[in-house]
């Protein structure tokens, strides 16, 4: 079909149009016509032009001993594998980084070998935990897998490369970022070949296989053509740009970290252990040993349990964590960063019901978690099995709070029972208090034993205001680094109101302690709205304070807590005061004439 002169041929929109009216006058609203340019944008429309891109910079500048400070904050001992994850990773990164911004004066090592780390230790240890804080802290996308679940390439089940596609979906598809990322691989003990039988296993040394290349550099195609979903991501990506998406992603600075109990090793590294000794010398580690036996693996023990030698030279860093003790338990229940404790209480003040957890109690837990041989596992089950009897009953009652004691603990039901029929006894209310008093005491040592920590990292006097931060934090649920937060901007809120008054009125105003710690505290417990009492402030001192910079040239003036709770007495009183000084020092001047002419 030829175009007549003058006339242009319809889009493609707009002949739908036309035939969609046509077919609804013969067929009814159940025949639609819908342009391919829906899906595929025509050539002779116009695509916007692509923004700009700018290659993502690696913004890492951690130092070993920082990252193992974070880590302290969440996790109770592993000082071993706290010690080499944070080394070993802020090497690695911060070595990406230098060769990035020094790449025209060096080049990168051929065959050079990650850090890639494998973490050994029993099930509820925080392996999984440990990691997920790591990769938080330091901001890089991060992916776990199964080693379970993936088979190798070429069999029917997850293939191990999918990893590396959720980390661009994780980082939003931005390659530049996600070939930064961290893939942790959970289980790994799993695809061990077994050592008492022959032949080929897909679903161990198979996967083993398949894992060596990504481990150490390869080129990974983003594309799938069984995957609709990453089709359509592509596709919409174009849409929006106007170009098309990278079709690889090179896996050379992706930090691969493997985990598994390895239960049975034990016995490989008793056995080498036993052997290199000599004659009637020989003998198998004591008890105490055997529960340290972990800390003496090496790479031939790898290898005997099961592993390839490749796979296991892709893995130069091993990190061992120590099983928990009741007291390990205990300790991780008492921290204030405890996820555990921490979701408990929002799951009751979801309620609106505020629980307190006693000291007893808690150890109480930690003894019935380490009795199910689970880790820190443990602890999950132990409180839900105690309280979920109370959760399930106390939203249906007006109770507003609870105090979980070492009698909850050891017979719910029957303390259940007894606040049901008597709710109004002041003895609930009573342990509610001595409760929340000995968590609040208990917050205030933990803020002592790391208060240069906390001081540094946030900048702010900690020493005289220990006790109304441990009071926000105790009255919000949430760690301490997110309180710590808070408090540090209800801080710079305070000075920046002395900044801005100066700026505006040519005044300085300086609050002293008291009057600082009462404007914060406002802040904390009252959600104090920094633009109001700016106004407020304006309102009740600006015209008394130029009242007396102009009567006495004074433009200092330190204002007391006092101040701010009764401005006008306060003010009244200074302006006498100023006002009183100068007339004194008027009639010295006087007298001091007066003696000097009698003196002539």
């Amino acid at each position: 079909m030829s175009e007549k002169k003058g006339e242009r041929l319809p889009k493609t929109d707009e002949l739908a149009k036309e035939l969609t009216e046509f077919l609804s006058k013969k067929f009814g609203s159940r025949v639609k016509i819908i342009p391919t340019a829906a899906f595929f944008p025509e050539e002779e429309e116009k695509v916007n032009p692509p923004p700009v891109e700018k290659e993502t910079e690696l913004n890492f500048d951690l130092k070993p001993e920082e990252l193992v400070a974070y880590l302290d904050q969440y996790i109770v001992r592993q000082d071993h594998a706290k010690a080499v994850l944070s080394t070993k990773i802020c090497t690695h990164f911060n070595r990406i980084k230098y060769q990035k911004k020094n790449e025209d004066r060096i080049s990168d090592t051929v065959g050079r070998i990650k850090n890639n780390v494998l973490l050994i230790g029993p099930t509820g240890v925080g392996k999984t935990y440990i990691i997920k804080l790591i990769a938080n802290k330091i901001g890089v996308p991060f992916v776990k897998g199964d080693a379970t679940k993936f088979t190798e390439a070429g069999y029917v089940g997850a293939d191990v490369e999918d990893l590396i596609r959720d980390l661009i979906r994780e980082a939003d598809h931005n390659v530049d970022i996600a070939q930064y990322g961290i893939v942790y691989i959970d289980e790994v003990d799993k695809i061990a070949a077994s050592r008492n039988s022959f032949g080929h296993d897909i679903s161990r040394s198979g996967v083993q296989r398949a894992l060596l290349k990504p481990m150490e550099e390869t080129d990974i195609d983003l594309r799938m053509t069984h995957d609709p979903i990453g089709m359509m991501e592509e596709f919409e990506h174009y849409r929006k740009t106007g170009k098309r998406g990278k079709r690889t992603l090179n896996t050379r600075n992706i930090l691969f970290i493997m985990s598994g109990a390895f239960a049975d090793i034990k016995d490989i590294i008793k056995k080498r252990v036993a052997d290199q000794k000599m004659g009637f010398g020989a003998k198998l580690p004591s008890a105490e040993e055997d529960a340290l036996i972990l800390q003496k693996v090496k790479s031939e023990d790898l290898i005997e349990y099961g592993f390839e030698s490749e796979f296991v030279g892709r893995l130069p860093v091993t990190a061992v964590l120590d099983p928990l003790s009741v007291e390990d338990l205990y300790t991780i229940l008492k921290n204030p960063n405890n996820p555990t404790i921490l979701g408990k209480k929002i799951d009751f003040m979801a309620y609106d019901i505020q629980i307190k957890f006693s000291d007893k109690a808690l150890y109480m837990l930690a003894e019935q978690a380490f009795s199910e041989k689970t880790g820190a596992r443990g602890l999950v089950s132990a409180i839900e099995r105690s309280l979920l009897h109370f959760e399930k009953k106390l939203p249906s009652t007006k109770i507003k709070k609870i105090a979980i004691t070492e009698e909850i603990i050891d017979h719910p039901i029957t303390i259940l029972n007894s606040i049901m029929e008597d709710p109004h006894n002041s003895k609930w209310t009573h342990q509610f208090n001595l409760v929340a008093q000995e968590e609040q005491s208990n917050m205030i040592q933990y803020i002592k034993d790391n208060k240069d920590r906390l001081a540094n990292q946030f900048n702010i006097d900690i020493e005289e205001r220990i006790h109304f931060i441990a009071e926000f934090c105790c009255q919000n649920i949430m760690d301490l680094e997110a309180s710590f937060v808070k408090v540090k901007q209800a801080f710079d809120n305070a000075k920046k109101i002395e900044v801005d008054f100066s700026k505006a009125h040519d005044i300085q105003l300086i609050l002293d302690d008291e009057a600082e710690n009462y404007l914060i505290q406002k802040q904390l417990n009252e959600a104090l709205g920094m633009d109001s009492f700016y106004t407020w402030l304006n309102k009740n001192f600006e015209y008394g304070l130029k009242l007396i910079r102009e009567k006495t040239k004074k433009k200092v003036f330190t204002i007391p807590k006092e101040a701010l709770i009764q401005p006008a007495i306060y003010l009244e009183n200074l302006v006498k005061d100023e006002l009183k000084e100068i007339e004194i020092e008027k009639e010295l001047k006087e007298i001091e004439s007066k003696l000097k002419g009698i003196e002539e």
